[in-house]
């Protein structure tokens, strides 16, 4: 059964660091990319990073840009976001999902989401 769950999310302060995790079951990272995505309250849906299957290039948003990490590790089939120095803006519910091969606008099997609020 495919299944994306992610995990980590809570409330931070503005400039501090936090790691989002993606476990993917049912399919293997060795083939499908996955990317970022989050949406804040009255914002539309927002790609913030991917990270390929084939090569792990990784892409990022440029709100992103420099202070968020994508990373996998295919031995736990688990893909992280490191968020660091993140912003209030940063506030939102973030997403996992899959995309066949490179990273691509095509994503499947979303995971439930995980709320990220950064606040002081």
């Amino acid at each position: 059964q495919v299944q994306l769950v992610e995990s980590g999310g809570g409330l931070v302060q503005p400039g501090g660091s936090l790691r989002l995790s993606c476990a993917a079951s049912g399919f293997s990272l060795d083939y499908w990319s996955i990317g970022w995505f989050r949406q804040a309250p009255g914002k539309e849906h927002e790609g913030v990073s991917c990270i390929s299957s084939n090569d792990g290039s990784t892409v990022y948003a440029d709100s992103v840009k420099g202070r968020f990490t994508i990373s996998r590790d295919n031995a736990k089939n688990t893909v992280y976001l490191q968020m660091n120095s993140p912003k209030p803006e940063d506030t939102a519910v973030y997403y996992c999902a899959r995309t066949y091969g490179p990273c691509s606008n095509e994503y499947s099997y979303w995971g439930q989401g995980t709320q990220v609020t950064v606040s002081s």
